[in-house]
């Protein structure tokens, strides 16, 4: 039996990874001479940010829509965030979708915390110009994430939180976007 929290802790630190650009607002006010000048373009360095956002909210659907696997229901939808909570036994059919989640999940954090870090660099560069609310925005989906984790949620809540999570960040980026420096 799988544990789901091993497929939802690593999607939450995909979108803190994302939310992590709420910092770079007062880090980069601190420019240091050598640059960490990023190697994209702005332009696809923020579609591909919003990509992961995307992909991230399908994650937490997935998840959502098999709560057999997931504990979203039951006793085990109660449980404390905790390793070691299983749920019933699956098929085959459902342990390839924990396998493919966990694929999908794995890839999503290894992209959120690249596509993050190049957003950074592009703020810290002056490619990226936002004004000083839309970093509270990711801030405050810092704040939700961190909250979770400090209240030990149930997977249920988890796997809910998540989703709305990822669709605030995602419309963040969005918002983001608007931002780039001419010819950047």
């Amino acid at each position: 039996m799988p544990d789901p929290l091993a497929v939802v802790l690593p999607a939450l630190s995909a979108l803190a990874a994302i939310a992590s650009i709420a910092a770079v607002n007062w880090v980069g006010q601190e420019r240091t001479p050598e640059s960490t000048r990023g190697r994209r373009k702005v332009g696809l360095v923020l579609r591909d940010l919003e990509s992961c956002c995307l992909g991230l909210q399908e994650v937490f659907k997935r998840l959502a829509r098999n709560p057999r696997l997931f504990a979203g229901e039951g006793g085990a939808a109660a449980a404390p965030l905790k390793f070691g909570v299983h749920g019933p036994r699956i098929d085959s059919g459902l342990a390839r979708t924990y396998h493919q989640l966990m694929n999908d999940v794995a890839s999503m954090l290894v992209l959120a915390s690249q596509n993050a870090f190049d957003v950074m660099c592009a703020v810290e560069d002056g490619e990226i110009v936002a004004p000083e609310p839309l970093y509270f925005g990711f801030g405050e989906q810092q704040d939700r994430l961190n909250k979770l984790v400090q209240e030990r949620a149930n997977l249920k809540t988890l796997v809910e939180s998540g989703l709305e999570i990822a669709n605030a960040l995602q419309a963040l980026v969005v918002e983001f976007k608007k931002y780039k420096a001419e010819g950047a």
